[in-house]
C-alpha cells in the first residue's frame, strides 16, 4: 500500500511539473534549427495578425485599431512581407497585399486625404519602405491596373524630395507634412533616415545616380547639423526656430536600424554601379562606425557574446510609448538584411541578433495563451513584463525570424531578377506633396474668380431683397417704404460713427485681436542622464549643439522627372552654451510622437 500512494504522489507531482511548466515557458527557441525558428514564428504571427482586424468586412484595409497610428499599420505589413520572406509561408501575403493597396491615396503616393492629422514624413516614409521591401523581395505583384511596388516606392520618395527644405536649417525633411499638425517646426532624424533608406535602396534596385545624389545629400546634412556625431550616435532632431542649433539628445533604435540598412545599400551601389574603391571605403566606414555604437548604446551586456537588444531611452524606465514599443522590430529588421550587402558584419550581428531572440522567445509567456510577448528582453531573468501589443509582438517575431537571414535570397534589383513594375516620375503629379491644399482644390483659375464675383453679387442682392422684405410696411406705398429704409440705414451709421468717437481704424490698429498660438509636442527636450554603454550606465555629456546658415534656395521636382540637387553651403558650427535639464526622462521631445489634438 506505501508503494502505490508514494508511485501515485510521484505521478501527480510529474503531471504537475509538466502542466506548469507548459505554462511559463511555451517555446523552445532552438537558433541552429531552421524548423525551431519557423515554428516559433508561426506562432509569434499568429498572434501579431490577432491585434488586425483590417482584413475583415466594414474595417479598414491597412489600418490598426486604436491606439496604433497610421504609420505602424504600414510597418506591420512590411512585417507580414518579412515573414513570407524567411519562411515560405504565404499565410498572410494577401493581407499584407491588401493593405498596401488600400492606403496609396488618391495619387498612389501614400497621402491619403483621411489621414492629413496624423500623416508625417516618418510615417510616409515607413509605407514607402515596406513597399520597396515588397519590390526587393519579389513579393507577389498587385494586380493588373495597380501600380507596381517600386512605383510606390518612387512616389514617396519623389513627395519627399519636393518638401527639401533648404530654407530652415540649411536642409532636411520637417517632421510634419501639414502646418497645423504638431511638430511642423521641427526637423527630426527619423524623417531624414526613411528618405535617405529609401534613396539609398532606390538607388541600388534602379541604378539611377540621382537616387544617391540624394542619399550623399542627407547623409551630409544629418552630420552637418550634428544630428549625427563624430561617433556615429544619432540624435532625435532640432527646431527651426534656432536653426537646428539646440539638438534633442534622445536616441532611438530605428533610427540607427535604418541609417545602418541605407549605408549598406549604398556600399552595394558603389560596388556594382560606380566601381569607386574610395566610395565603397568611404561607406564601409560609415557602416562599421554606425554598427558600433548601435552595438554600444542598444544592446545590454558586457561583450558581443552576450549582449541583447534594449530600447535604451525608455525601457530601463518604464516609459515607452506606443510607438517605441515597436521599435526593435525595425532595427533587428535591417540589421539583418544590412548582412546581405554588407557581408563582413554577418558574423557579428548574427550572434546579437541569436542573443536576443533567445531572449525575446524566452519571455513570451504572457496572456491567456500563455505565449504573448512583453518588451523587455534584457536584464529581465526570462520574466515577462506584464505588456502586450503589435510593437511587443512584431519586435520579438523580426528577432526570431531575422536568425534565418543566412539562408534567405539576397535581395533583387532591376538587374538581378526583379520584376516590379517603376515609374519614375510617380508622386509628381501631386501638389500636395508641397501644397497641401492645392491637391485639394487645385490653383484658382480666372474663371474660378469670376464665378466667385457673380456668386458674391446675387448672394449680396439676395440680401438686400430680405432685408427689404423685412422692413416693408404693406399700409404704405413702395415710395415711402425706401424713403423709411433710407432714413433707418442712415440713421445707424451716424449712430456708429458717434459710437466710434468719429474717429477712423489706423494701419496699426487693423487685425488686432488675439493671435493664433499653435502649441507643439517638442521642445529642446531633456537629457537622458545615462545611456547603458558596455553593460553598464554610462553618462552623458552635457549637451549637444550646432548651428546653421540658412539658404535660400528651394528644391523641387517637376513633374515627370527625379528632383535634381542644388549646392548648398555647408553649415558653419558654433558652440551654444545652454544646460539641458534632467529632471525628468519623461518629457521626451518628437520622439515621444504626435500629441495630436
Amino acid at each position: 500500500m506505501w508503494l502505490w500512494h508514494s508511485w501515485r504522489n510521484a505521478v501527480f507531482t510529474a503531471l504537475s511539473i509538466l502542466m506548469t511548466s507548459s505554462l511559463v515557458a511555451t517555446y523552445d527557441l532552438d537558433v541552429q534549427s531552421t524548423d525551431s525558428i519557423k515554428d516559433v514564428a508561426k506562432q509569434m504571427a499568429q498572434d501579431l495578425v490577432s491585434f488586425y482586424n483590417g482584413n475583415e468586412p466594414g474595417q479598414t484595409p491597412g489600418l490598426l485599431p486604436q491606439p496604433y497610428y497610421w504609420w505602424e499599420g504600414g510597418a506591420l505589413m512590411g512585417a507580414f512581407i518579412d515573414y513570407w520572406y524567411y519562411t515560405g509561408d504565404t499565410t498572410y501575403n494577401d493581407i499584407a497585399s491588401q493593405g498596401l493597396l488600400h492606403q496609396v491615396g488618391p495619387y498612389n503616393d501614400y497621402m491619403p486625404p483621411n489621414q492629413t492629422l496624423t500623416e508625417g514624413n516618418d510615417d510616409q516614409g515607413f509605407w514607402g519602405m515596406a513597399v520597396m521591401t515588397a519590390a526587393e523581395y519579389k513579393f507577389q505583384n498587385p494586380p493588373s491596373g495597380q501600380p507596381g511596388w517600386l512605383a510606390l516606392a518612387q512616389a514617396v520618395f519623389n513627395t519627399q524630395a519636393a518638401r527639401w527644405d533648404p530654407d530652415h536649417c540649411n536642409g532636411g525633411l520637417r517632421w510634419q507634412i501639414f502646418t497645423w499638425n504638431n511638430g511642423f517646426d521641427y526637423k527630426n532624424s527619423i524623417s531624414q533616415a526613411c528618405f535617405f533608406n529609401l534613396a539609398a535602396r532606390l538607388a541600388l534596385y534602379t541604378g539611377n545616380s540621382t537616387y544617391a545624389d540624394w542619399a550623399t545629400k542627407t547623409w551630409d546634412w544629418m552630420v552637418g547639423v550634428k544630428f549625427i556625431d563624430a561617433n556615429y550616435r544619432i540624435y532625435d532632431g532640432g527646431h527651426i526656430e534656432d536653426n537646428c542649433t539646440t539638438i534633442t539628445p534622445y536616441e532611438f533604435s530605428y533610427n540607427v536600424g535604418a541609417f545602418l540598412l541605407g549605408t549598406a545599400a549604398m556600399v552595394a551601389y558603389a560596388n556594382t554601379t560606380t566601381n569607386v574603391k574610395s566610395d565603397v571605403d568611404m561607406w564601409s566606414e560609415r557602416v562599421d562606425g554606425i554598427l558600433n555604437s548601435t552595438e554600444d548604446i542598444f544592446f545590454f551586456g558586457n561583450e558581443t557574446s552576450n549582449r541583447i537588444m534594449i530600447e535604451i531611452a525608455c525601457e530601463p524606465v518604464n516609459l515607452c510609448d506606443t510607438d517605441e514599443l515597436s521599435f526593435k522590430a525595425y532595427l533587428s529588421r535591417w540589421m539583418a538584411a544590412t548582412t546581405k550587402w554588407a557581408p563582413w558584419t554577418f558574423d557579428r550581428i548574427k550572434t546579437l541578433l541569436q542573443n536576443s531572440a533567445v531572449a525575446a522567445a524566452t519571455q513570451c509567456t504572457g496572456g491567456d495563451n500563455h505565449r504573448m510577448c512583453g518588451l523587455k528582453w534584457a536584464n529581465n531573468s526570462g520574466a515577462w513584463d506584464g505588456t502586450t501589443g503589435v510593437g511587443q509582438q512584431m519586435a520579438a517575431m523580426e528577432v526570431v525570424l531575422a536568425n534565418m537571414i543566412q539562408q534567405a535570397e539576397t535581395p533583387v534589383t532591376n538587374g538581378t531578377g526583379g520584376t516590379s513594375a517603376g515609374n519614375p516620375s510617380a508622386g509628381g503629379s501631386d501638389d500636395g506633396r508641397v501644397d497641401p491644399n492645392g491637391r485639394y482644390y487645385g490653383p484658382t483659375t480666372s474663371g474660378d474668380r469670376a464665378g466667385a464675383v457673380i456668386c458674391t453679387i446675387v448672394i449680396l442682392f439676395a440680401l438686400l431683397a430680405g432685408i427689404v422684405f423685412m422692413m416693408a410696411d404693406e399700409t404704405k406705398s413702395a415710395a415711402d417704404n425706401w424713403a423709411s429704409t433710407r432714413s433707418a440705414v442712415s440713421g445707424a451709421s451716424g449712430l456708429a460713427i458717434l459710437a466710434a468717437g468719429g474717429k477712423k481704424l489706423t494701419s496699426e490698429e487693423k487685425g488686432k485681436g488675439p493671435a493664433m498660438d499653435r502649441s507643439s509636442s517638442t521642445d529642446t527636450g531633456e537629457k537622458i542622464l545615462s545611456a547603458y554603454g558596455n553593460g553598464r550606465l554610462q553618462k552623458r555629456s552635457d549637451s549637444v549643439h550646432v548651428s546653421a546658415q540658412k539658404n535660400s534656395s528651394r528644391v523641387s521636382a517637376p513633374p515627370g522627372s527625379l528632383p535634381s540637387l542644388t549646392n548648398t553651403t555647408t553649415p558653419s558650427t558654433a558652440t551654444v552654451n545652454r544646460r539641458f535639464s534632467t529632471n525628468s526622462v519623461a518629457r521626451r521631445a518628437s520622439v515621444l510622437r504626435k500629441q495630436r489634438q
